[in-house]
């Protein structure tokens, strides 16, 4: 790269981030779903979100030169063709990864300390900064498991559909506040879900749902046991954050039925950073992954396999705790493939 387009090039990074953060004032002060309303000029924009004008017409400014508003002259529009990745109860909406990335803005001075001083940034480090900013770590798969679980996830292995809705012992490992368990059961009324994760309080939230063929434990993935077996086992983006990921996967082999089947999505990277040149989603993994996946590993001592662990290191994990046909499908994202593990 020249050095007058690198120059370019680190200027565009600097309005991204500029930008993140006046969208993020947006959703918390709202604005986007007071503009979502209409077009308006910076003083009915102020008036309906009961906000003092000079500030919205300088946030107003970005929005437009950002690209993220329109500008007639008179009044500003958020065109709803962007609005929908801003707002809205879809999958569409990048709002809560938006929030929680500038969540991860507030452990920096404690991750710079661990790359001089070595440890890491323990996960209880981070809700103070999420709470703040009106982040949910869970939000950013709620709306996807709403939208692609059933059809574009379970529906990407032929059979599994049709497993579940027979009835079979399904557990979630990393089940969180159980939003995949949310839809899964209710989907599949015959099947029996249990999630687990060694959150308390997350635990606490997901059992919330009440759904009859569900219930929620809290409990080590690595100390996983299961008598009888599970027919079906499912992680969702879980087991590269796992302290000790070589143990969980053998206990999720040794917790399989014979003919039980691990479901696994995680990142769809290569372990090889030359081969993720050129993906335009790899920067953003590689963030995420050490200003969270890699640091809270650490924090425990364990592996720190990190986000981008990769296809190759995952396939061959998994072939090493004992699963001898694993199969890698596309799932319904780009940044996610599926892990279909039989015994």
């Amino acid at each position: 790269m020249e050095e007058t387009d690198f120059a370019a090039h680190l200027t565009d990074l600097m309005t991204g981030s500029a930008l993140t953060m006046l969208i993020g004032i947006g959703h918390r002060t709202g604005l986007l779903e007071a503009a979502a309303a209409g077009p308006a000029t910076s003083e009915g924009l102020a008036a309906r979100a009961g906000l003092e004008e000079r500030y919205v017409r300088e946030w107003l400014g970005a929005m437009v030169t950002g690209g993220i508003f329109t500008y007639d002259g008179r009044e500003y529009a958020f065109p709803p063709g962007h609005a929908k990745y801003l707002l809205g109860e879809t999958a569409a909406n990048l709002m809560p990864s938006l929030l929680t990335l500038s969540a991860f803005t507030g452990i920096l001075p404690d991750l710079e300390r661990a790359f001089a001083e070595g440890g890491g940034v323990p996960r209880s480090a981070y809700g103070p900064y999420l709470e703040s900013l009106g982040a949910k770590t869970g939000d950013s798969w709620k709306h996807i498991y709403r939208e692609h679980l059933v059809d574009g996830f379970f529906g990407a292995v032929p059979g599994l559909k049709e497993r579940l809705t027979a009835g079979v012992r399904v557990l979630d490992l990393g089940c969180g506040t159980g939003n995949a368990i949310a839809v899964a059961a209710r989907a599949f009324p015959a099947s029996r879900f249990t999630g687990l994760d060694i959150n308390p309080r997350v635990v606490e939230q997901a059992r919330e749902t009440g759904l009859p063929n569900a219930e929620f434990l809290v409990g080590d993935a690595a100390e996983l046991t299961a008598d009888p077996p599970y027919d079906v086992i499912t992680a969702f983006d879980a087991v590269h954050d796992q302290d000790r990921p070589d143990v969980v996967l053998r206990r999720i082999r040794g917790a399989l039925a014979p003919d039980g089947l691990f479901f696994m999505v995680d990142t769809n990277f290569s372990s090889h950073v030359e081969k993720n040149i050129g993906n335009p989603l790899a920067p953003l993994c590689y963030a995420i992954s050490l200003m969270y996946c890699t640091t809270t590993s650490l924090a425990e001592g364990g592996a720190a396999l990190g986000a981008m662990w990769g296809t190759e290191k995952a396939t061959e994990m998994l072939a090493d705790a004992g699963f001898r046909h694993v199969e890698v499908l596309d799932s319904p994202r780009p940044q996610n493939c599926i892990y279909v593990c039989r015994p």
